[in-house]
């Protein structure tokens, strides 16, 4: 069995309004709980996700945590893929 989580960032451009922020979290393959900058919000995908989607909005520091990682990962890295063109 294996725990991990992917971020991903999707875009076409390199302003921020363009950028989607995505954190999926899985186990044994199986996706169970994803935030999207553009949603705002966790969502759960198995009982276990649900359930830690619920708690996780419930936390206002944590959502403006999630939120964040679009400017400061997706942004600062999207600068340098660009430029590595």
């Amino acid at each position: 069995f294996l725990e991990y989580v992917v971020d991903r960032c999707d875009f076409n451009s390199s302003e921020l309004k363009d950028i989607e922020y995505i954190r999926s979290y899985y186990y044994n393959k199986l996706e169970y709980t994803r935030s999207d900058s553009s949603v705002g919000k966790y969502v759960g995908f198995t009982e276990y996700g649900v359930k830690n989607a619920a708690a996780w909005n419930k936390d206002t520091s944590q959502l403006a945590a999630m939120n964040a990682q679009k400017g400061m990962y997706c942004l600062h890295n999207i600068g340098n893929w660009y430029r590595a063109i």
